[in-house]
């Protein structure tokens, strides 16, 4: 009886152990989003860079909870393109000057990038409910058009003192926390730079 029971206290041996590691194998999964965000927060930060856009703490600004849609009034949330980094612009319907200036820069940002283009989305947070001029729609194919409440918008971004979110553009991180905030008329050099640093310093997204 003995000889029988020391195989059967070896296996439950085994089988707490590889209990104990699927345990360890879950607890790590839940907190590997954390970590890759503190990685990618820190590591564009060494000792001696400096950035040109205006960095925000990724853990005090994910994404909120808003009724976003598409322009046809599908639902769709900003969390969808999770996985990549995202230059955000948001404002009214009526895109004027300044409003086809940034949409301009936003696309050629990208574009020269070059092969990590890809790794790069544009979206346009619409915050009233104000017809977009279809010729701005067409010329600025592949920015992702969402209409998303003014007062959520507002709220979760942070703008300098005398300005308003829809002077600036953002740029939130593949991890889906809002990163860094570039100037109000910025410097076009200057914030290509600042992404193309980020795509190099970071192997997410």
């Amino acid at each position: 009886m003995q000889d029988a029971a020391k195989p059967a206290a070896a296996d439950a041996n085994q089988a707490r152990k590889r209990g104990r590691w699927k345990l360890f194998a879950v607890l790590l999964v839940c907190a590997a989003p954390m970590i890759l965000s503190y990685l990618t927060y820190y590591v564009i930060k060494p000792t001696g860079r400096t950035n040109y856009g205006t960095l925000i703490d990724p853990r005090e600004r994910p994404i909120p909870a808003m009724a976003s849609t598409t322009l046809d009034g599908r639902p769709e949330k900003l969390e969808q393109y999770a996985g990549k980094w995202v230059m955000l612009k948001v404002g009214g319907g009526e895109c004027l000057e300044a409003c086809q200036k940034q949409l301009f820069a936003m696309r050629q940002w990208r574009l020269m990038q070059g092969k990590n283009m890809d790794r790069v989305e544009r979206v346009w947070l619409v915050t009233d409910d104000k017809p977009l001029d279809t010729m701005t729609i067409r010329q600025y194919d592949g920015m992702h058009m969402l209409r998303a409440p003014q007062d959520t918008v507002t709220k979760w971004l942070p703008a300098e003192q005398g300005s308003q979110p829809s002077d600036h553009i953002y740029l939130i991180d593949p991890l889906g926390n809002l990163m860094m905030r570039f100037p109000a008329d910025p410097d076009p050099r200057k914030v290509y730079k600042d992404i193309a640093k980020l795509l190099k310093a970071s192997a997410v997204g």
